[in-house]
């Protein structure tokens, strides 16, 4: 346990990323210094400090943040991808003004430290799509991209002219078998899995040649907690790092399936979220990532796909 306390705050704590940050972080700080926060879902944290909270509701989040005196806040609360474009008016606002109290918070000195994830979604189909660099044409197709772009450029504004010390990394399609996706276009990498040991089957909404970057949940969480404990002076950039993790299609990873499981099948009916798909990279260059804070990935195609149905057989 680390013994420099920090007391954190984590936004959206009962999501897909945030489950599994808050058990990490609880690991590494204890519980009673790892406060969860979600519109509901009290009972999946009984060991940390719980807090009902709407991310929209400023001034709940600031009695929060003076009741528990916290000092880093893990900002994952968002509409994704595929549910966003459902509702684009909410999505737009639910992920703009509540990273705003957050950030507006640290400019006023109540926090020191941000954490808040991009993602792939920031790129549209006029990037490079193969080995996709930082820097590059950003013309994203989503509400929740246009969201996360805006996001970025907020974040980097409010460190150049406030000095507020926010930290950001773009998440790829994200794979963890502790809690279900919720509502993005990677979805099907996660659900795959749930399938194959419940039916043997899975209907993919996307083709099977769609290559998409994607990255084990261990290690997305490896790159949060890393980029949060890097000192300052190597954080160079302060709109969003790219991050790169592992690139295959459906095609591909029913492949390595059924190495485990030889009778499982593939159908395919893509849906609207082929067109949002089409419109991301296959694969991602995060050389400034490797660079400035010695960010790594540690899962391949296998190494996933066996820890996947290993974790989801137990559960």
């Amino acid at each position: 346990m680390i013994t420099d306390i920090q007391k954190i705050l984590i936004i959206g704590a009962g999501g897909q990323i945030g489950v599994e940050l808050t058990a990490k972080l609880s690991e590494m700080y204890g519980s009673s210094n790892v406060v969860a926060s979600d519109l509901k879902g009290a009972s999946a944290f009984p060991n940390n400090p719980f807090e009902i909270l709407d991310a929209l509701d400023k001034k709940a989040l600031f009695e929060i943040v003076k009741k528990h005196g916290i000092t880093h806040v893990y900002h994952l609360a968002a509409m994704l991808s595929a549910t966003g474009e459902q509702n684009p008016m909410f999505a737009w606002k639910l992920n703009m003004e509540s990273l705003f109290n957050v950030l507006e918070l640290a400019k006023e000195k109540h926090i020191s430290r941000i954490f808040w994830p991009s993602s792939i979604a920031v790129f549209g189909p006029t990037t490079p799509t193969v080995g996709t660099p930082q820097y590059t044409i950003m013309e994203p197709s989503t509400v929740y991209g246009i969201s996360k772009q805006a996001g970025e450029r907020w974040c980097e504004w409010y460190f150049n002219k406030h000095n507020v010390d926010v930290r950001s990394i773009r998440y790829p399609g994200l794979i963890g078998w502790k809690s279900a996706p919720g509502g993005g276009t990677t979805d099907y990498a996660v659900h795959i899995f749930h399938e194959a040991l419940k039916t043997g089957t899975y209907e993919c909404f996307l083709n099977e040649n769609t290559v998409l970057p994607m990255m084990h949940m261990e290690d997305a969480i490896k790159a949060t907690i890393e980029i949060m404990h890097a000192p300052s002076e190597q954080i160079k950039i302060r709109s969003s790092y790219n991050l790169s993790g592992i690139s295959f299609s459906p095609k591909e990873i029913a492949n390595e399936i059924k190495k485990h499981i030889p009778g499982f099948s593939i159908s395919y009916k893509p849906d609207f979220r082929q067109a949002i798909a089409d419109s991301w990279p296959k694969s991602i260059v995060d050389k400034e990532a490797r660079e400035h804070w010695g960010w790594s990935a540690t899962y391949d195609i296998p190494k996933l796909v066996e820890n996947m149905l290993d974790n989801l057989k137990k559960k």
